[in-house]
């Protein structure tokens, strides 16, 4: 395969040119990704049939990851990866230790080759599929970690051994960016959104939250004599502990102490 990110120096970036005054993350992050290439996930399929001694899944393992042990000492053998660790041999090589709970609630340490991760198919189940349009991209996948952390931002990713790396999303029904590629974003280290534009939207974001959320607990203010149901209430229907401790969501004391 000829690997095209080696022809053009790693530092001949794109980035600082991309950076526009009054770029927020979400808009610097959907201009990021109209950059890369999608392939509907049918296409890859019938590649994959055609020859699939060619593909391979190499997704790293992540927290949250259901998975199946081997050689377990018992009779459960499903779990989750609730944690991903590190540790050094004597020779200074690292390796990596993934601590799961079992379903029986039991919890135990093993290797990479302890476990094999539960997929619910061979592809994601998004219907589209994506590679990197830029070849700095491309290079940090290979050489710089990429594929952990893009598994650890929710993508399943995979390896053809003629034409690269392909990537895909294995949920639908939310808000992506939000998810996935912004995160993805910020950890790839690229820097395209204008700081001040981005704190500036933060701030008007949380100030509308509290001017929509207000009226709502206004109607609520029958529940008031007990601040603890109150409280109560708010967790019960989906508001965060950040959201009821929010100086703007503050009424007769509730969250001073959360």
């Amino acid at each position: 395969m000829i690997e095209l990110y080696k022809l053009i120096p790693f530092d001949m970036k794109w980035g600082k040119q991309l950076r526009r005054e009054g770029t927020t993350i979400r808009e610097a992050t959907e201009m990021w990704v109209h950059e890369m290439n999608a392939i509907p996930s049918g296409v890859i399929e019938k590649l994959m049939r055609i020859e699939p001694e060619k593909w391979t899944e190499v997704t790293a393992p992540v927290s949250g990851d259901e998975v199946y042990v081997f050689n377990v000492p018992k009779k459960e053998h499903m779990g989750q990866i609730v944690e991903v660790c590190t540790t050094t041999k004597n020779d200074g090589t690292v390796d990596l230790v993934y601590h799961i709970e079992l379903d029986d609630r039991k919890e135990i340490r093993v290797g990479a080759n302890g476990f094999e991760v539960e997929r619910n198919g061979v592809l994601p189940m998004w219907g589209t599929m994506w590679t990197f349009g830029d070849s700095s991209d491309y290079y940090w996948l290979k050489e710089l970690n990429g594929i952990r952390i893009m598994s650890e931002c929710g993508f399943r990713v995979y390896e053809n051994a003629e034409i690269g790396y392909f990537f895909g999303i294995d949920r639908a029904g939310y808000d992506f960016y939000e998810t996935h590629w912004i995160p993805l974003y910020r950890r790839r280290g690229l820097q395209w959104h204008d700081e001040r534009t981005e704190k500036k939207q933060f701030y008007m974001t949380e100030k509308r939250k509290a001017q929509l959320y207000k009226p709502m607990l206004d109607c609520l203010s029958v529940l008031t004599e007990n601040s603890e149901m109150l409280v109560s209430y708010l967790r019960s229907i989906g508001f965060t502990e950040q959201e009821i401790a929010f100086e703007g969501l503050k009424i007769i004391g509730v969250g001073d102490n959360k």
